[in-house]
C-alpha cells in the first residue's frame, strides 16, 4: 500500500475535502507542486488552477484522481498533512463552462480596448481565473477519457 497522508482543502466559507491521499499536485506561484508522503515543510502562495488529489479508497485500492479548481491562496505541508487555504474553490464539476468562457471573453475584451476607469489588473485576474476553470474542465474530461 502507498504512503497516505491527510490533506484538507477549505475556504472561510466551507470545507471542500478532507481524507487520506497519495499525492496531491497544486498550482504554485512557480508551477505546479506535487506532493507526496514525506515532502518537505512549506508554505507557498496558490495561483489560478488546477488542483489534483490521487486517492485511495479500502473499497477500491485502484488510484483515483479528484480534481478541484481553485482561485489562488496558500498551500501548508508539515509532516503528514497537506493544507489548501484556497480564496474561492470548486469541485471540478462544479464548473460552468458557459460562464468561464463568457468571462474570458469579457477580461480579454477589457484587455483589448481598456476605458480609462478600467482596473487592468483586475482584469488580468479575471482572465487568469476564467482560463484555470476552463484547464480544469479539460482535465476532468482527460480523467474521464472524454478529451
Amino acid at each position: 500500500m502507498a504512503h497516505l497522508f491527510q490533506c484538507d482543502i477549505v475556504t472561510a466559507e466551507q470545507q471542500f475535502y478532507s481524507g487520506k491521499v497519495k499525492s496531491i499536485v497544486v498550482p504554485g506561484a512557480l508551477g505546479e507542486l506535487g506532493i507526496y508522503a514525506g515532502h518537505s515543510p512549506l508554505i507557498t502562495k496558490l495561483r489560478p488552477g488546477v488542483v489534483r488529489l490521487c486517492c485511495e479508497t479500502l473499497d477500491d485500492p485502484v488510484q483515483s484522481e479528484v480534481i478541484y479548481y481553485v482561485s489562488g491562496g496558500f498551500v501548508e505541508v508539515v509532516p503528514g498533512s497537506v493544507t489548501v487555504l484556497a480564496e474561492q474553490a470548486l469541485r471540478g464539476t462544479e464548473i460552468d463552462e458557459a460562464a468561464a468562457l463568457e468571462a474570458k471573453r469579457h477580461a480579454e475584451e477589457l484587455m483589448t480596448h481598456p476605458t480609462r476607469d478600467m482596473d487592468y489588473a483586475r482584469a488580468v485576474g479575471q482572465l487568469a481565473q476564467a482560463i484555470a476553470q476552463l484547464r480544469t474542465l479539460q482535465e476532468i474530461r482527460k480523467v474521464l477519457g472524454r478529451g
